[in-house]
């Protein structure tokens, strides 16, 4: 290390800024500044979306995403099924987020002789991505429940024609409530429900427009044993007791899903009370219905 070198470095420990040579000149730049991450490729335009020429041979055949809005408890379903000895449920992945660019002509060039566009080695990239978890797990069925996939569930179909899909309702006053105390100083409860409703809406389109298995949050917390028996064999995999104690190992990364002492409990905890017609809020009174929950 020259002198040069050592300077910097001190001066960043003791002051937060390091020397960046900008244009010839020696200019002090704040360290958080320097560790800013570059700005990523744009991903793929919705036009460049096709499903894959070869799914058989470059896809995981059938990996399952829970779409369900945020706290509707889809951290529980994780969780649960992860402790199936068949199936692995990893944190949320937001594998929609990530992107991939060419970097030159040439690389693109290349790519098209191959016949991959942008989108088709997106879709590898997450398929990868998914593949090596599932390995690495020793399992046979990958389970992703990042919320915000039910935004992309058409992406996701695309990606994986053979995937399975379980929607994970709650009711929405819930959803919303639970959405608002997990960040009072973020968000009101009104701010909570306009910004739980895009997910639900988001899940209701997914619901229409896909095949997949329903779950209520409700029905989980009231009979788990029941509900992931339906589950299992929606799955096509042999119900499991030990699902229903999920503690162990199972790890929790905070803002990667729920990581709170009531999951963290290690079991099933019971539910809130459902909110009573007269405290839904207009706001919520549409999705309630097509949800089935009275309003």
């Amino acid at each position: 290390m020259n002198w040069k070198r050592k300077v910097n470095e001190t001066v960043g420990g003791l002051t937060g800024f390091r020397f960046s040579r900008v244009q010839g000149t020696a200019a002090a730049v704040p360290e958080h500044a320097a560790a800013t991450l570059p700005a990523r490729p744009a991903a793929a335009a919705d036009e460049l979306v096709r499903p894959p020429a070869d799914p058989e041979h470059d896809r995981l055949v059938a990996p399952v995403f829970v779409l369900s809005p945020v706290r509707s408890g889809s951290t529980l379903l994780r969780v649960i099924l992860n402790a199936h000895t068949r199936i692995h449920a990893p944190h949320e992945l937001h594998v929609r987020r990530l992107t991939v660019g060419f970097g030159t002509s040439l690389a693109e060039k290349a790519m098209d002789a191959l016949g991959h566009n942008q989108a088709d080695l997106e879709h590898l990239l997450w398929d990868r991505l998914l593949h090596r978890e599932l390995v690495r797990s020793g399992k046979s069925i990958i389970v992703d429940k990042t919320p915000a996939n039910a935004f992309a569930y058409k992406r996701l179909r695309a990606c994986w024609p053979g995937a399975r899909f379980i929607f994970l309702l709650r009711h929405p006053v819930s959803i919303a409530t639970s959405w608002h105390e997990a960040a009072p100083d973020r968000r009101d409860m009104d701010a909570a429900i306009a910004d739980a409703l895009r997910y639900m809406k988001a899940v209701q389109r997914a619901r229409t427009a896909l095949t997949g298995l329903t779950v209520r949050y409700e029905d989980l917390t009231e009979d788990p044993a029941r509900e992931t028996r339906r589950i299992c064999e929606f799955l096509d995999v042999e119900w499991e007791a030990g699902m229903l104690e999920y503690g162990g190992e199972t790890r929790f990364v905070k803002g990667l899903g729920d990581w709170k002492d009531k999951i963290r409990s290690g079991a099933v905890q019971p539910g809130r009370e459902l909110p009573r017609r007269e405290d839904v809020p207009a706001a919520l009174k549409e999705i309630c219905l097509a949800w089935g929950y009275a309003a």
